[in-house]
Formats: C-alpha cells, structure tokens, sequence
C-alpha cells in the first residue's frame, strides 16, 4: 500500500474546502459570543475512566484507546466533547448560577455514522449548565438555529421528541436487559410487528401505548392525537406540554414531531431536537436537554445544548465567494514592502506574485492590483 493513502473515512481537507469551513467556524464561534457563550477548549485525549463515565459509556465503542507513556493507564480520544464539558462545568469552574459554554475541535470515531461519514468530525456544541426550565431548551433551539442560518442553510426542518415519553411507558415492562434492547430496536427501526410479538404476553394497557407510539410522527396534530392515546402521566403530559410551548416559539423553520424517536435515549432526559436540511444524509445538528450528566462528576444540575459536525455543515452549506485580494509584485524595494505591509495592516490580503508564477493563485480573487505610479509611489488600482 502507498504510504500516503490514509485510513478509511479519514481525509484530507484541501484548500477551498478548509478555507469553507474556516469561514463557517468563525461564524459559529461568533453567533455563540453574541448569546454570551463562553468559548473553552477540552484536550482531544483523557484518562479512559474519565472520558467514558456516566452518559460517555455509549461512546465506548466509538473511542479510540491507547497507553500512556507516561503513567501507563490507558487513555482515550474523546468521541463527543459534551462530557467533557461537562467535567469542566462540574470541577474546574464549579459556578453557582447559569454557565453558558461553547467549544469547537476535532473528535475522532472508530466507526463512521454513516456510507459517506468521516470519522474525524470537526464538532462544534454550546451548552447552557444551571437552569432547569424552558427558557433554556428555547434558547439552545434559537441558538441551534441561528448557527444553522449563519452557515447559509435555508429550509430547515426541526424534528423535535422528548425522552421522558418513552421512559414512562418503558418503564412499566418487566422485561431482562436482552428483551428491553430488542424493544429499543423495534422502536428505532419503527417495527409494529416486532414490537407486537416482544410485547404479545403483556397486558394491552402496557403494550397497547408503545405499539400506538410508533404512529406519532408529523406536524402538529401529532401532540393533539397523543394526548388522546398516550396515557395521561405527568411526565407524559409534561412532555407534550413543553413540546407544544417550544415549537410555538420557533421561527424560520418547519416543525415536525416523531414521538418514538430513540436516538440518545439513554443520554436525554427532556425535550430533544433534530435538524435538517436538503441535500444532508443525516440532521445536521442534534440536541436537547441532558439533566444527568454531571451526575457522575459529583455535579448534578441541568443542562440543555446541542451539537454539529461542521464538515457536515459545509458540504450542504451554499458555496460561499473567494476573498476579495490585491495582486502586487514581488520586489525588494523598500518603498513596495512598505505599501504592503500597510495594506496588510487595514486587513486587506495581499499577494506576492512570484516571478514565472503569474497566473497561480487559486483560493482569492485578485480584483486589484498594487502598481507603482512614480519612482516610490505605489497605488491600488482596480482590475
């Protein structure tokens, strides 16, 4: 094999592609700065005890693993920042009230998502730490949005569940951990005949309101038609409650509901959310409220965020227009490099043009050009 052919689902990122994403960071990071989010920066490796406790422990199969050098104990590269984030919220900041936290960098999984899925997403996530009720979740749906919208995404649907639904109706089987994982899949994969046969020795007012769950998906008279079959809990109406209040508040894009949805069942506690958008595989952002995970860093307080893959984000993101530059010359002329440097100074992005490589320049657009007018004199002109 050649030496510069890399492992399945790794790439490289080659010029306009990166400078697409750059581009996209940047915003992100700024739209998280204009809701007060503060920006911190987990390290891409930790001891695997820590990496991997609490809501982690779904992510061990995804965790690439290894032995330090150092102290021997093994260590692992993080697969999702958001536990992390949350040791941090737990033990290196410890505030009492609201703590707004964002983050961007690479995670890396032994297994792609996906056909055409990388296996080093370059993840983005804000999480809000500290308050408990809807203006939280709100908030992160905004905030999810807006990110979505400042990457030039248009048409974006928003398909929203609530964990505690399926935990209360779950929560009534007295089924073994094998028979409760084959219900978790008939669910997942919408199996009304499988979920019939798992279910079939049990009760009807237990087994009936799963089965009846799976059809609860579409617009909004998904939550009218649930409250009707659904049992009538406080969890269940809660659920259905908040639901109907979040999605009467979101603007700018399409709002579904799919009351089965299973996906990070085991890691949300409340409302949970799914973005989409033409032309992606799979929901270009995910998030929802996780009320249990600073539990195991002896923290337990709530927490609502969401996440992104931004390599994800850039492949259906409109293309976006290469950066307006300045060719000049190259030269040695004392009075050129100071006109240079100055329009480097005001931010402008000047190119040296090489001698014999007048016509490589690919990621900019030249629409000026630095010419000298007299002995000393340079001045921009239009191409």
């Amino acid at each position: 094999m050649s030496a510069w052919v890399l492992p399945d689902h790794i790439a490289d990122v080659l010029p306009s592609e990166a400078r697409h994403i750059e581009e996209i960071r940047r915003d992100l990071l700024d739209m998280a700065r204009c809701y007060g989010y503060e920006l911190v920066m987990p390290p891409l490796m930790e001891h695997l005890e820590s990496l991997l406790s609490g809501t982690g422990e779904a992510l061990d199969l995804q965790t690439f693993k290894l032995v330090d050098q150092l102290s021997g104990r093994m260590m692992g590269l993080r697969a999702d920042s958001t536990p992390q984030v949350a040791r941090i919220d737990a033990h290196l900041l410890n505030r009492k009230g609201v703590t707004r936290l964002c983050y961007c960098g690479p995670v890396l999984h032994t297994r792609p998502d996906g056909p055409h899925a990388t296996r080093e997403p370059l993840q983005f996530g804000a999480e809000i730490y500290g308050h408990g009720s809807l203006e939280a979740d709100l908030e992160v749906l905004t905030l999810s949005l807006d990110c979505l919208k400042v990457a030039h995404i248009c048409n974006i649907g928003v398909d929203m569940a609530d964990a505690r639904i399926v935990h209360a109706l779950l929560k009534n089987l007295s089924l073994d951990a094998g028979q409760l994982a084959q219900v978790h899949a008939a669910l997942a994969a919408k199996d009304a005949s499988g979920l019939k046969a798992l279910l079939g020795h049990m009760p009807t007012a237990i087994s009936q309101p799963l089965v009846d769950l799976l059809q609860l998906y579409g617009d909004a008279s998904v939550l009218q038609e649930a409250q009707k079959i659904l049992p009538d809990t406080p969890d269940i109406q809660a659920a259905l409650a908040q639901l109907q209040w979040l999605s009467s508040h979101i603007e700018g894009a399409s709002v579904s509901f799919d009351l089965a949805e299973m996906r990070g069942y085991a890691y949300y506690s409340g409302a949970m959310f799914s973005m989409y958008a033409p032309g992606a595989s799979d929901a270009l952002a995910r998030g929802g409220r996780y009320d249990e995970v600073g539990q195991v860093f002896g923290r337990k307080r709530p927490a609502v965020g969401f996440s992104l893959d931004i390599k994800a984000l850039t492949a259906v993101a409109a293309d976006r227009p290469l950066r307006a530059a300045i060719r000049a010359p190259w030269g040695e002329a004392a009075e050129l490099r100071v006109a240079i440097a100055a329009l480097r100074r005001q931010g402008e992005t000047v190119v040296c043009v090489l001698p014999g490589h007048e016509s490589e320049i690919d990621e900019f657009h030249c629409d000026r050009e630095l010419q000298q007018q007299s002995a000393g004199q340079w001045l921009v002109k239009v191409l």
